[in-house]
């Protein structure tokens, strides 16, 4: 097996840089304070690895080892927050890609792991789809919203794919990393611009009908 210790430094660090600046500019628009801004920041960047770890038997304690990340986290959210408001509003301009870039970078990362751990192909695959989505689930969750992955176009979908690639192999060498990170980002970017969902069911309330909106107001 190739792992690549710097690529997957890369990824790593990428992924945390996308995902504490969403978490900052998230708790921003929500108006936290100083110090939930961080929390959420923190919280998305690494709770999708935390989540991870729990499924896949890694050490939660790792966490803590992982010095230069929570450095990077907290470097990146402190300039958000200093930041003029105009230049956050040109990055939320351009979110769905850096999200897409967060969200390949993790999934990949996830997928290193699990295929470090010599898990099975189904492993990796959720490893990779709980890296890709755990934090911005986690992120929404705790600023009242539905989660992204829930309601937007096709997302964990690419998480998953990604990681399909990586536990079947031979998707572990540095260019094919960098191959299949490229990939993932263009199909989410791909997806949003054409708005590709998965299919859907809507249950009206309990009792309700599918002609009651157009009836309502209709005397005897």
């Amino acid at each position: 097996m190739v792992l690549t210790l710097d690529v997957f430094e890369w990824f790593s660090i990428i992924g945390t840089i996308a995902f504490a600046v969403s978490g900052a500019i998230v708790a921003m628009e929500e108006h936290y304070d100083m110090l939930g801004v961080f929390v959420l920041g923190l919280v998305t960047a690494f709770g999708g690895g935390v989540v991870r770890n729990l499924l896949i038997g890694v050490p939660v304690t790792t966490l803590w080892s992982q010095g230069l990340l929570l450095k990077t986290a907290v470097f990146s959210i402190v300039i958000v927050f200093v930041l003029p408001t105009a230049w956050i509003y040109h990055w939320k301009k351009s979110e769905a890609f850096f999200d897409a870039i967060g969200l390949a970078a993790f999934a990949i990362q996830g997928a290193l792991y699990a295929v470090e751990a010599r898990l099975p192909v189904s492993a990796v695959m959720v490893a990779a789809m709980m890296t890709g989505i755990g934090g911005g689930m986690i992120r929404d969750i705790m600023a009242g919203r539905k989660p992204l992955v829930l309601r937007d176009e096709i997302y964990a979908v690419w998480a998953l794919l990604a990681g399909l690639a990586v536990g079947i192999g031979p998707i572990r060498v540095a260019w094919a990393l960098l191959a299949l990170f490229a990939v993932t980002v263009t199909m989410r970017m791909l997806s949003v611009h054409y708005k590709w969902r998965l299919p859907r069911r809507k249950l009206l309330a309990y009792g309700g009908y599918e002609g009651s909106a157009a009836d309502e107001g209709k005397g005897l």
